[in-house]
């Protein structure tokens, strides 16, 4: 092992310190390794805690009270039971491990148990990774430059790039999400052996790529994580129909072609960090356009008519080939196939608003407004909100929120006639109104004894004066209606 290792104190919480004593006290080493090492080097907090040991993994379950270990690598998951917080319960332990022949391009055909560190950090994928911590010592053990490559903001292999990513074809993908993770970049031989073993990528089960893929789209930077999968010619595996949207002009009120304006798109909506399936959305809303576009008059723009309907098809079958889970599908087509309302002033009506609200469902219709935020950056324009937007936004709250009528209170006509015998007929509503014009002024009155027993109360008024009870009911029922409608135009600035 190298002198001179840099001694550098990481906050390390006391439950890793533990399992980490747990093997010194019992006369094995015990490093901290990977991940943990580079997030606390970068002052980002760790995801998990991996320990490395020379211990084996019977050794390391004999140790613990609580472990799995169902792992062909080696690796023992030791289970802290008291501790609540997910990233600490489970403490991935693994020997030191050597690994040889990598027939699938995946996995090793063999995997052995080393003898010290330095063979198991030479088996691990970026130099960044490849860093272990002595938590005893306070001692970063650095053989590769991981230190010096997160100072400079690079990515690159241990070792030969060629030799890492055909042994793991998953990683050709990993090195990109780490860059766009991190907001560093992968350095010139990495990116140049990305493209020649893009093919590798095929190689590799969907749904790892996927969940690769997905980490790049969540991460703070995923415009350029995809224009780097593309350079590096690893998009085409993973979302070809994003690919042939490059040189696609729009013209109109579009500035960019379909590809980057996609691309901004996706940006904005981590810039304003919406969720996953709001994210997927920004960056495949304008999917169909590649199949759709026609030439106007005199060639001076594009039309795209039925451009939504054509993606929500090709979003259904991208999800499908990425086996994403269905109900994140169906949302993600959802947003897709409807992300054009909002973009049609003549289509904006209230009722309008209430039915797209059915379409989309009420819990997702502020995603879908988001969409439309996203898809207005991406064409370059400025992000203040127009009175546009504003208006539409104002309409989706007061088409969510429920009228005032007498449906609010906790009595109606069937129960009215059973405490009043009353017969149907005009002399229910009125009574109804009646109550309700109470029930503004006094919400506390809205209880169902006193409803009941008011009710009775009225049906002994005259029914004139009922009547004019009733009108009072309604004209303050219209008059709450003008508040609230007022409360929600000020607060968007609409008329």
């Amino acid at each position: 092992m190298p002198e001179n290792n840099p001694k550098i104190k990481l906050k390390i919480p006391e439950i890793i310190l533990d399992n980490a004593k747990t093997l010194k006290n019992n006369g094995f080493e015990a490093f901290l390794v990977g991940g943990c090492v580079r997030d606390g080097l970068i002052g980002r907090e760790p995801k998990d805690w991996d320990i490395t040991t020379n211990a084996t993994p019977e050794q390391i379950v004999s140790l613990y009270s609580k472990t799995v270990y169902e792992n062909q690598f080696g690796t023992v998951t030791v289970i802290n039971e008291e501790i609540e917080d997910s990233k600490l319960k489970a403490v991935e332990i693994t020997p030191f491990r050597l690994e040889s022949g990598y027939s699938d391009n995946r996995h090793p055909d063999e995997v052995k148990f080393g003898k010290s560190l330095e063979e198991d950090l030479a088996r691990r994928d970026f130099t960044i990774n490849a860093l272990a911590y002595n938590p005893f010592t306070e001692e970063i053990i650095d053989l590769y430059g991981g230190i010096k490559d997160i100072k400079d903001k690079v990515v690159q292999t241990v070792g030969e790039a060629d030799l890492r990513f055909t042994e793991d074809s998953l990683r050709l993908i990993r090195a990109i999400r780490f860059a766009s993770e991190l907001g560093f970049t992968c350095n010139i031989d990495t990116k140049k052996s990305i493209f020649k073993n893009s093919k590798l990528l095929k190689n590799t089960s969907i749904e790892r790529i996927r969940d690769e893929f997905s980490k790049i789209i969540m991460s703070p930077n995923p415009q350029e994580g995809l224009i780097l999968c593309h350079k590096c010619g690893l998009l085409q595996y993973i979302l070809p129909e994003i690919e042939t949207g490059i040189g696609v002009e729009q013209k109109g009120e579009h500035i960019y072609d379909v590809w980057e304006h996609s691309l901004r798109a996706l940006q904005y909506s981590a810039d304003k960090e919406y969720p996953f399936h709001v994210r997927l959305s920004a960056l495949l809303h304008d999917v169909g356009k590649m199949k759709t576009r026609r030439e106007s008059v005199k060639g001076k723009q594009y039309t795209f008519y039925g451009h939504d309907v054509v993606g929500e098809r090709m979003v259904k079958e991208i999800m499908s080939r990425l086996k994403f889970p269905v109900k994140l599908t169906e949302i993600v087509v959802k947003l897709v196939r409807n992300h054009m309302f909002f973009s049609d002033p003549d289509k904006i009506t209230l009722s309008a608003v209430r039915r797209i609200i059915v379409n989309v469902g009420p819990e997702y219709i502020w995603d879908l407004m988001n969409l439309r935020f996203c898809d207005r950056i991406g064409m370059g324009r400025p992000k203040e909100e127009p009175y546009r937007l504003r208006k539409y936004e104002s309409m989706i709250e007061e088409a969510l929120r429920a009228p005032t009528s007498v449906k609010m209170m906790k009595i109606d006509g069937k129960k009215i006639m059973d405490v009043t015998r009353e017969t149907p007929g005009p002399k229910v509503g009125f009574i109804l109104n009646a109550l309700m014009e109470e029930v503004l002024e006094n919400p506390e009155l809205n209880t169902k004894k006193y409803l009941e027993e008011k009710a009775v109360k009225l049906a002994e008024l005259p029914e004139k004066e009922l009547k004019k009870l009733a009108e009072k009911g309604i004209q303050k029922k219209d008059a709450v209606e003008k508040e609230e409608l007022g409360k929600i135009r000020t607060k968007f600035k609409v008329k």
